[in-house]
């Protein structure tokens, strides 16, 4: 089931077939509308789009799990289709996990599969257990949204052909607030009104470290950890020989939660094979008067490499793409800036 190096899908071309289906949360009425203007984006890039049957608004699953799993297993496994979108994330793809034909997985040609938040719950333990490259970006729902430079639109990163690189830079502003799209399904421009850096936490403003990426949504890669879809460790004695770039985002956790979530992986030896961290920006509040930068400084403290924060990962757009299983060189600059290239050998 393991492969002795990481392999990626092959580039993302026009006329590829996309394949849309949503193995945690599905999409209800109020938000047909936001759907179709997504897929019209796949189609006016050349794309040709195959939308699956785990779709509904069935509270917070799509579909029962069984048919969650095997509609996504079938979809990453058909040689036809070139990538999987779900339209964005929700609550309960852990359920999925021990339904997943991780063998079929590992056997088949790869297939990109795109997106973030929950949906990290599936894309890491692939990596992870398949040694494929997963891409952790915007999820569906997002697709329309122009995405500024210096970062990468996922459809482009996952044009990328083994042993090419994605070059990507912080952005300047960040996202206040999310617009309302079951009022304006046609939004395609971020509201990037607020200005960002990237920070290390123990205030150096020169950084750089080097490693293989993996990572995802705190509030579900603290859930892996003892179980056969969160073995770090294996996947590093295989894959990154040289050390790991750990990242995480925080979906909602307000602060003392992020800290005992990070103190679990900590705990349970996550840091341990890392070059460095790499903390995305959260909406998640504080506790108390405890923040979110006290919330990582009392849990990641005394680790023996960098760890940055405020980088553009997760759930405070805009955000980088992140291919899991990249090898990736990050460094800070002394205005605040940074760099992130990834190479996809």
């Amino acid at each position: 089931m393991t492969q002795a190096m990481t392999r990626f899908p092959r580039p993302l071309v026009p006329g590829d077939r996309i394949a849309v289906t949503a193995p945690s949360s599905g999409v209800d009425d109020a938000l047909r509308a936001r759907l179709e203007v997504a897929l019209a984006t796949l189609r006016g890039r050349g794309f040709e789009v195959v939308v699956g049957e785990c779709m509904s608004a069935d509270r917070v699953r799509s579909a029962p799990k069984e048919e969650r799993a095997a509609e996504l297993v079938d979809f990453l496994c058909d040689p036809s289709v070139a990538a999987v979108v779900p339209p964005w994330g929700g609550e309960l793809a852990i359920d999925l996990l021990p339904l997943l034909d991780f063998a079929a997985l590992a056997a088949a040609e790869p297939t990109w599969l795109v997106g973030y938040s929950d949906v990290s719950t599936v894309l890491t333990p692939l990596t992870l257990l398949t040694g494929i490259g997963t891409l952790h970006s915007p999820n569906l729902m997002d697709t329309p949204y122009r995405v500024p430079e210096p970062l990468v639109h996922w459809l482009d990163a996952a044009r990328t052909a083994a042993g090419g690189t994605i070059r990507q830079g912080s952005a300047s502003h960040r996202q206040e607030k999310w617009a309302d799209i079951r009022a304006d399904p046609e939004v395609r421009e971020m509201a990037l009104t607020v200005p960002t850096r990237w920070q290390a936490l123990d205030g150096s403003t020169e950084v750089r470290f080097a490693g293989r990426l993996v990572g995802g949504c705190l509030e579900t890669m603290a859930m892996l950890p003892g179980t056969p879809y969160g073995d770090i460790d294996a996947f590093a004695d295989r894959e990154a020989p040289d050390g790991l770039v750990v990242y995480l985002e925080v979906a909602e956790a307000d602060a003392a939660w992020t800290s005992r979530l990070l103190h679990h992986l900590r705990y349970a030896g996550w840091f341990e094979r890392a070059t460095g961290v790499l903390i995305g920006r959260t909406p998640g509040g504080a506790n108390h008067g405890f923040s979110q930068p006290d919330a990582l400084h009392h849990a990641l403290d005394g680790l023996p490499v960098p760890v940055l924060y405020d980088v553009d990962i997760g759930h405070v757009p805009p955000q980088l793409a992140l291919v899991n299983g990249a090898s990736a060189v990050v460094e800070l600059h002394a205005d605040g800036g940074g760099t992130l290239v990834q190479t996809l050998d």
